[in-house]
């Protein structure tokens, strides 16, 4: 990346959404090292916080103010703690799907369709997984979830009597535009990890997959460097159990890649492992617009105990900084710290160890500057 390029983002406007149950918990601990990474890089980061989905619910009956949209889409990147938890779930708000959910909502309009899930095997963790030694010791795998279409976010979805009996029904439903777009991110992801690509579906039983086989099956022609296979669903997280180090990245729907990205967690010893990001564009050429969140979820039975493992939503920092702010080495150097801390049984419950969340986030920050 030249200078022009890297420099692009010096001032860098940060939406930070704390939402619901330990979002607000993980998310301070990655600002505090979004700071940390900003000074190295000589940005100046402009944090501006709200309220999303539950937290915004609460407080004004909507899961997100057309006003955060609005600052979203005036951000160069957004934070995300967590969203959700029972008490707001059957709620249901006037509109489509992406009304119901706040996080949906900003996916939808800001077309972050580009869904990076990573989870990857840390040496110090090996114990906290179901795989015996040597099975998936190297591990390293990106799921890659289209976050904008399909069940998620059908249009034509309810539940209605059909002959006295209640029916549920949710239309899964793909154009070839929004396959291919997804597709064409995933094949120049790969260019710059292995070079390996397996795209699942069930395209033997369903029409929509159908189409998204034809469509990604075209899409590969045009990547001939790349690697490519495809899989039916349930034999590609199957393989992804039985031979975790065989795969690099997984194409997959937005209904899979929720499925196969929290599977894939095992590989870390948990969920409070995983990073995520959602990019409004393929990532090549320059800084990308993302929302980033840890995949932990909001924990509303241990939320306000300072206890939450914060290191998902610190890597989802990292990714911030690869995608968003042209800053790989940084990305790579606040991995690196996390394995240090790790190694050293620096740990937060979930993981066996008995750190807060503060603690862990001291320690990697120390190690960042050393």
């Amino acid at each position: 990346m030249n200078a022009e390029k890297r420099n692009v983002l010096l001032q860098v406007k940060l939406l930070a959404l704390g939402g619901d149950g330990i979002g607000p918990e993980i998310l301070a601990e990655g600002l505090r090292v979004a700071d940390a990474l900003a000074a190295k890089a000589g940005l100046t980061l402009n944090v501006e916080h709200d309220l999303l989905h539950g937290a915004s619910w609460d407080v004004h009956r909507t899961f997100c103010r057309p006003e955060v949209l609005d600052k979203a889409r005036d951000a160069n990147a957004i934070l995300v703690g967590a969203v959700g938890g029972p008490k707001w779930d059957n709620i249901r708000m006037p509109g489509g799907a992406e009304c119901q959910d706040g996080l949906m909502y900003l996916r939808h309009h800001l077309q972050t369709y580009l869904g990076l899930r990573p989870a990857r095997a840390w040496q110090s963790l090996l114990h906290h997984t179901p795989f015996r030694r040597g099975l998936a010791d190297r591990a390293n795998v990106l799921i890659l979830r289209e976050m904008c279409g399909g069940a998620m976010f059908a249009r034509e979805r309810g539940q209605r009597q059909v002959n006295g009996v209640r029916q549920g029904y949710d239309l899964t439903a793909y154009d070839e535009d929004e396959i291919a777009r997804f597709a064409h991110g995933g094949f120049q992801l790969a260019r710059g990890r292995r070079g390996k690509i397996v795209s699942c579906d069930k395209s033997n039983v369903m029409e929509s997959y159908k189409l998204w086989r034809e469509v990604v099956s075209e899409v590969a022609t045009q990547y001939p460097d790349v690697e490519f296979e495809n899989m039916f669903a349930d034999n590609c997280a199957y393989q992804l159990m039985c031979r975790p180090e065989d795969f690099d990245v997984v194409l997959s729907c937005n209904q899979l890649g929720d499925i196969l990205s929290d599977l894939t967690a095992v590989y870390s010893g948990s969920l409070g492992m995983l990073p995520s990001a959602c990019l409004s564009a393929n990532p090549e050429g320059g800084p990308v617009f993302g929302v980033y969140e840890s995949t932990s979820g909001s924990a509303p039975d241990i939320a306000g105990q300072g206890i939450a493992n914060p290191i998902g939503m610190i890597l989802s920092v990292g990714m911030m900084f690869e995608y968003t702010l042209v800053r790989p080495d940084l990305a790579k150097a606040l991995e690196q710290a996390v394995e240090q801390v790790l190694a050293d049984g620096i740990m937060t419950r979930d993981l066996g160890g008995t750190a807060d969340s503060v603690s862990v986030t001291d320690a990697i920050l120390e190690r960042l500057s050393g």
